[in-house]
């Protein structure tokens, strides 16, 4: 008989909640980062009990918010949702970066392959051969498209007045 040793779901949620919450903040913006983070978490609760001791969970919770992710793009692409202003609500969990530094608006403006790619490796710390995995394609390919958006965002970010004006 195999002893089960993963420590218990609670403790991963309170290890990797907010590199979660910050890559489906990057992904589908401040709006629907909360509820896509609840979608990640229950999908991974309901899978956690099949899932080898062994796996390295948070490129698996990453995956999962990937894919929740893409579902809540998709979801908002067929639906009108008119609303004045975006609520300002602040997560415990971790928000990106402080008001008005300009960082998020313009890491917003990138293209999505780019804009997942940074969010991956530098808000979740993921490696390349992973990103790749959840993208598809090469760890190659995930490094280039890394490299693309920095060099994109730093041009962005030298067009753009400091204290988060719009550009």
């Amino acid at each position: 008989m195999v002893m089960d040793t993963k420590q218990p779901f609670e403790k991963l949620v309170e290890l990797h909640g907010a590199t979660v919450l910050r890559v489906c903040r990057a992904v589908v913006g401040p709006g629907e980062a909360d509820d896509v983070w609840q979608e990640t978490f229950l999908s991974a609760l309901r899978a956690y009990p099949e899932l080898p001791a062994d796996a390295n969970h948070e490129a698996w919770l990453v995956t999962i918010a990937h894919r929740r992710s893409l579902d809540s793009v998709r979801a908002a692409g067929r639906r009108a949702m008119p609303v004045g202003e975006m609520p300002d609500g602040r997560s415990p969990l971790g928000n990106p970066g402080p008001d008005g530094d300009g960082v998020w608006d313009q890491v917003a403006r990138l293209p999505d392959k780019q804009r997942r790619v940074i969010a991956y490796r530098y808000l979740a710390d993921l490696p390349f051969a992973d990103i790749a995995g959840i993208l598809g394609g090469t760890p190659a390919a995930a490094r280039r498209s890394a490299a693309d958006g920095l060099k994109k965002l730093r041009t962005l970010m030298a067009e753009t007045p400091p204290q988060g004006g719009t550009p």
